[in-house]
């Protein structure tokens, strides 16, 4: 116990000096593992000898026979397939625009209420999180779409930056989520019942954004004013022009919905069909395929670097005891299943201070898991209440990674204004983070169904 705490310790030294996470991961776990399996013999993994300082090889080498071991059975996972496909899936349809007319559909129904055009902006993202799977990439594409009209229209820009920073993290609860998928192969949960199980708390999270827009605007009525009123041929007209995004949702959750295909046969079918939307649109040459796939690859890196390192940590703190004493603390302490997962969350919004969505989960759903399975704890319902938790990480101070993608975004805004905009919207967010906790059939509901 006390081996891991300093493992942790050193984790985050490493981290806070700048090493990358799945490189200090991959560090502190190796050395603690060994360090560990030396210490289960009797032995110390230095020592002085007659040549000076030495190292206890055969530990060393059973940790390096680990370490290899874990990246090799994590890259020839059939599963671990799906998270390249579903990158690329959202690189085409990032290359497609189809941000844009999704902004226009949204705004021709919604812009002429007060706080209208906020309220197009969420729906918009939530249309966009349903083929993209990524926060930073909607919240990065509907800043450059949704700002230019807010400000000609005269809307307050900590209402306009909050609302776009908040719609950003429907990115990863709209499936298909590729946080979703790293949970689901971390936690050894169905990925399929995931995708379903985000639904409708991402609906309810789209209907909370909408009433705080609602009460904000009604209490100030100045920091969104109403847009011009669109005809319906005209509304209807934009909305046709949608279609991709409601093809490509339908046939990827409905067809694993209905058991058609897996989510990572699924993953394929989205890629070509995002391909052939892309194409049809006239926005996939040569020059933008190769961008694409360049992006899908130094992102799928990124990911499965991190991910070895998780892997390899989890291992060293498992064996170093970790995940026992605290099953044992929590059985003495009698705590509730309900009240542990509370304090998970708690831990999740603090550590959305220093890591991004990705890093949180593989850090710790490994370790989650294998104390929450004893306890009975649903893990298609924690699933969900881990991604709402990592969601809220990612609008709140002093990081807030989504808030600081959309500073980066925005020509000409304080920081600060996109915090005070978006604080309305955190507390939206906990507000469906308790609704979940408390009544699970929310994220359980859509699952449950799809055994009948």
């Amino acid at each position: 116990m006390i081996v891991s705490l300093i493992g942790f310790a050193v984790l985050l030294l490493m981290i806070f000096v700048g090493v990358p996470l799945g490189f200090a991961l991959m560090f502190v776990g190796v050395i603690g593992f060994a360090y560990v399996r030396a210490d289960m013999v009797g032995q110390a993994l230095l020592s002085w000898g007659d040549g000076g300082l030495e190292f206890n090889m055969r530990a060393i080498n059973g940790a390096l026979v680990m370490t290899g071991q874990q990246m090799y059975d994590q890259v020839a996972s059939y599963g671990m397939t799906v998270i390249p496909l579903f990158v690329l899936m959202g690189a085409f349809i990032h290359r497609s625009q189809l941000a844009q007319e999704l902004y226009d559909a949204a705004n021709a129904f919604l812009g002429h209420r007060r706080g209208g055009l906020a309220m197009g902006t969420v729906a918009a993202c939530g249309g966009f999180a349903a083929v993209c799977g990524s926060s930073l990439a909607t919240a990065a594409t509907i800043s450059k779409v949704a700002m230019p009209s807010m400000r000609r229209y005269g809307y307050d820009d900590s209402l306009s930056t909050g609302v776009i920073a908040a719609g950003g993290t429907l990115g990863i609860m709209i499936p298909p989520s590729v946080p979703m998928v790293i949970f689901g192969l971390l936690s050894e949960t169905d990925v399929a019942k995931l995708f379903i199980a985000g639904i409708i708390p991402g609906l309810i999270l789209i209907g909370l954004f909408f009433a705080t827009i609602a009460l904000l605007t009604y209490r100030n009525p100045a920091i969104g004013p109403r847009g011009d009123k669109v005809a319906w041929p005209e509304r209807f007209r934009l909305l046709l022009r949608v279609w991709g995004v409601v093809v490509i949702f339908v046939v990827i959750i409905g067809g694993i919905y209905f058991g058609i295909f897996t989510p990572t046969e699924a993953a394929g079918i989205g890629v070509a069909t995002s391909f052939v939307f892309a194409v049809a649109r006239g926005k996939m040459g040569l020059r933008e395929l190769r961008e694409s796939l360049v992006e899908t690859g130094i992102t799928t890196g990124m990911i499965f670097v991190i991910a070895f390192g998780a892997t390899i940590f989890s291992n060293f703190v498992n064996l170093a005891g970790f995940t026992t004493a605290i099953s044992e603390a929590l059985i003495a302490l009698d705590v509730s299943p309900l009240l542990f997962v509370a304090a998970i969350c708690v831990i999740y919004l603090i550590m959305g201070c220093v890591f991004d969505s990705l890093a949180m989960l593989i850090l710790t759903v490994p370790i989650f898991a294998a104390i929450l399975k004893p306890m009975g704890v649903d893990m298609i319902w924690f699933g969900i209440v881990a991604v709402i938790a990592v969601e809220l990480g990612l609008i709140t101070p002093p990081v807030g990674i989504n808030v600081l993608v959309v500073k980066s975004a925005v020509p000409g805004v304080n920081i600060w204004t996109v915090f005070r905009g978006v604080w309305p919207f955190v507390i939206a967010m906990v507000i469906a983070l308790i609704l979940v906790l408390l009544v699970p059939q929310t994220a359980t509901l859509l699952p449950d169904l799809m055994n009948r």
